[in-house]
């Protein structure tokens, strides 16, 4: 699957995220996410855009989850190339 095509492509990925937008005005909360991914492999570099939605319900509290929600209804809206870097 896509995951031992990363290993198997020795493929790093990393993620930085811009923005985090939440409606706390009514539950479960709405939640999306503005971010944008950097794809490296031994031969380019692409850059993608990546925003997300979800929604957020509350949960205990713990160390494992220290802000108390549970992520519900993960969808990625867009994820699209923006360039791509010969390396």
């Amino acid at each position: 699957g896509y995951y031992n095509r990363i290993i198997a492509g020795n493929i790093n990925q990393v993620l930085k995220v811009d923005s985090v937008v939440c409606d706390f005005s009514s539950y479960p909360y709405g939640a999306k996410t503005y971010a944008r991914q950097m794809i490296i492999r031994s031969s380019n570099v692409t850059e993608r855009t990546l925003v997300t939605e979800c929604r957020l319900l509350n949960a205990s509290r713990s160390d494992d989850n220290p802000n108390g929600f549970t992520i519900e209804g993960f969808t990625i809206l867009e994820n699209r190339d923006i360039q791509t870097v010969k390396r």
